[in-house]
């Protein structure tokens, strides 16, 4: 990879309805995160049992995954404003290690 430079940063991957979309992504702007990706019609199986992924009324009946990459000072912001939510909801976080070109577009 010549002239390829990589960066550590975290991969942050929030899975919940799609009702609460707007909570989620209004959150990760206010603490910084620079962008993310939303992925809807999630399916699988969990502590609820299997959950389809396809649409029945609209988006909000549907889980949703929003990944981000982030430095490791915004992982305990976004665990901190999700642990209310969590309490009420399902859902789930995960966070992973990762390395990512252009670190250019996670930086201020």
């Amino acid at each position: 990879m010549k002239n390829l430079k990589l960066g550590s940063l975290k991969k942050i991957e929030i899975i919940l309805e799609g009702a609460y979309a707007a909570f989620a992504t209004d959150l990760l702007d206010r603490i910084g995160v620079k962008g993310y990706t939303i992925i809807n019609n999630l399916s699988g199986k969990g502590s609820h049992g299997f959950h389809d992924g396809h649409l029945m009324f609209n988006e909000d009946d549907v889980l949703i995954m929003i990944i981000a990459a982030v430095p490791e000072s915004l992982v305990s912001p976004i665990l901190q404003g999700f642990a209310p939510f969590y309490s009420e909801h399902s859902g789930v976080v995960f966070i992973s290690d990762i390395q990512v070109t252009r670190m250019v577009k996670f930086s201020d």
